[in-house]
């Protein structure tokens, strides 16, 4: 049997989830990251209320 390990992940930035337009400056920022080739997406760390900024760490 084959085990995959987890993807890890690099956190780009952080955006506070009380911020009052939301999530939207993490998805604004996620896109930009996005055009320069950065495959970017936003997730939501309940543990500190906070929307983070992810990319999938390239294999080495």
């Amino acid at each position: 049997m084959t085990t995959a390990l987890p993807a890890q992940r690099t956190v780009l930035e952080r955006f506070p989830a009380g911020h009052p337009r939301g999530s939207w400056p993490a998805d604004e920022y996620a896109a930009a990251q996005r055009t320069q080739g950065i495959d970017a997406h936003v997730v939501m760390d309940l543990a500190s209320d906070q929307f983070l900024v992810v990319a999938n760490a390239t294999p080495q």
